[in-house]
């Protein structure tokens, strides 16, 4: 492992700390009775507290500094005077542990007494330091000018989504979105509890991938010899409760669909699913308008939220709006007793893209999404969606060919999806066979028939409305975030590029081009003092790693950097 002059420097550090006797990673506890936060809010001069944190500043005055720690929940002062931490003839603590073998970054462990400063600031006077843990990496640290503008800022987002643990500390605001984040799950959890309906958790990994259209991740189970998939959805799982008498369960699921990434998809995302017996979708559009405004409450304070340029109200009721007048509003096309070739001339006159794998109900799903749904800013409900689109759905009460079923849209992205849920199992027997047909035809995000689910309908579910929320999505809503990857810890990333391994020779040779990249190849050889030997296997070594490249124009050879 290659080390950057400051990785080695801290290296030093450490060892001279232990060989002053000082353990850089402690293992006893440290009586931490504040956080920053608290001493703020409880500051009293004189007042005796213990907090501990990194620290993120330092302003050096010699025989006293400054310094800024940061904790949980935010920032406070530290005043280190030398002769109040070191009052006997011994100064090393200060002169050595504090001013030269403690870097920013370092976690440590203060007591001391509260104060102002002349400039009325809240501080502690530091009269007990502890050192508690050596960081070897530097931190990236913004620095901000006398007017406010920020220069260093760590903002490039594949490094603060592959390093989340550095964003959240130099971007320590970056911590909101997650506070919410749980404020949101939080909310929610209450809303189901407080309305007698129980949590419950069923397999990630299913011998059948049902509940939703799209390709699973593959894995292979050794002991039973069998092929199990990653859980795409959980709701013919949760179904199986409501045919074993629950009233009504939800569950936050951890759901894996091996398709594209994308600023508003993850391959591995959460899920909440409710379903409650005796209910249909009329009464679940009006259960979701409550149970959203009240978590929009609980998250932000208000109903309202802004996410981009657009100002979204939570506030229940929405409209409500059938997938028919949609389409037939913002296309002029009536999809109406069509046939799959009509939808099929009807899409492609309208520009958009689709193949012959595509049955009525993707084809009505690409018109829709293409032509309607970014049109949809506040809440709203598209409801009655095409039977073809919904093979777990109840045929509509007044429409055969429909089904009762919602989506809720805020900002053109669907956030819910709902249904009278179908619990006629010759019904359901028949739709998973005309997805096992779309299947033959190509679809592989087509669904399975999933065997056991259709005989724990033969057993007798009741009539039953179920919802389910990209919880994912909707705090991006919340929380004014244009990408999932804002709202995850740690989303899925491309595998890091990793560093070059590089001989002594073809380093000597990198370093030549760095300072003057297009050298003549006889010269660049003559000023590496490498023998012939050593001179082609190191050319040879760059070239295959495709650092450099020769070119060839008439007898003159240069070598450049690619």
């Amino acid at each position: 492992m290659q080390l950057s002059e400051q990785e080695q420097i801290r290296r030093e550090k450490l060892n001279q700390l232990r060989n002053l006797g000082i353990n850089p990673y402690p293992a006893h506890l440290f009586p931490v009775d504040h956080t920053s936060k608290q001493v703020k809010e409880s500051f009293v001069e004189g007042k005796k507290v213990v907090v501990a944190g990194r620290l993120m500043s330092v302003r050096d005055q010699g025989k006293a500094a400054f310094a800024e720690l940061q904790d949980s929940e935010g920032r406070i002062q530290l005043y280190f005077n030398r002769d109040t931490l070191c009052p006997g003839e011994d100064k090393t603590l200060y002169t050595t542990v504090f001013r030269k073998l403690t870097d920013l970054g370092d976690f440590v462990g203060v007591e001391g007494e509260l104060f102002y400063t002349k400039v009325g600031e809240k501080s502690i006077l530091v009269q007990q330091f502890t050192f508690l843990s050596k960081t070897l990496r530097p931190l990236p640290m913004p620095k901000t000018d006398d007017q406010g503008k920020t220069y260093d800022a760590f903002t490039d987002p594949e490094l603060r989504y592959r390093m989340r643990y550095v964003d959240l500390v130099v971007n320590p605001q970056v911590k909101d979105v997650f506070i919410k984040r749980t404020k949101l799950f939080k909310a929610m959890r209450t809303f189901f509890n407080d309305a007698g309906y129980l949590e419950v958790e069923t397999p990630i990994l299913q011998s059948i991938p049902g509940g939703a259209a799209a390709r699973p991740f593959i894995t292979h189970h050794n002991s039973l010899d069998i092929p199990l998939y990653m859980r795409i959805a959980n709701e013919l799982y949760l179904k199986r409760l409501i045919v074993g008498g629950f009233d009504g369960v939800y569950e936050f699921s951890k759901n894996f669909r091996n398709e594209g990434m994308d600023r508003t998809h993850n391959p591995e995302f959460t899920a909440m699913e409710i379903y409650v017996a005796y209910k249909d979708y009329h009464w679940m559009m009006e259960f979701t308008e409550k149970l959203l405004e009240y978590c929009a409450l609980q998250v932000n304070g208000t109903t309202e939220a802004t996410f981009g340029e657009h100002t979204v109200d939570f506030k229940a009721p929405y409209a409500r709006v059938s997938m028919t007048e949609a389409i037939q509003k913002f296309t002029g096309f009536d999809i109406t007793g069509k046939t799959e070739e009509e939808l099929r001339e009807a899409a492609q006159s309208m520009g958009i893209e689709v193949n012959e794998t595509m049955g009525k109900g993707k084809l009505i799903d690409e018109i829709f999404g293409a032509k309607c749904e970014g049109n949809f800013i506040q809440p709203t409900f598209i409801t009655d969606y095409p039977k073809e689109m919904s093979p777990l759905c109840k045929s509509h009460r007044d429409n055969p060919e429909l089904t009762e079923r919602f989506e809720l849209m805020v900002c053109g992205k669907e956030i819910a999806n709902a249904y009278s849920e179908l619990n006629d199992p010759i019904d359901q027997r028949e739709r998973f066979e005309a997805q096992m047909k779309l299947a033959e035809k190509g679809d592989d995000e087509a669904m399975f028939i999933d065997q056991d689910f259709l005989r724990a309908l033969e057993f007798g579910m009741p009539p039953t409305s179920g919802l389910g929320i990209g919880m994912d999505r909707l705090i991006m809503f919340l929380t004014n975030n244009a990408s999932i990857q804002e709202v995850l810890f740690f989303p899925q990333m491309r595998p890091e590029k990793k560093a070059l391994e590089l001989t002594e020779e073809e380093k000597v040779i990198l370093q030549l081009l760095k300072s003057e990249d297009g050298q003549p190849l006889a010269q660049l050889k003559e000023q590496s003092q490498l023998s012939g030997k050593k001179w082609d296997a190191a050319m040879k070594g760059l070239s295959k790693l495709g650092v450099v490249k020769v070119i060839v124009e008439g007898e003159s050879k240069t070598v450049h950097l690619t």
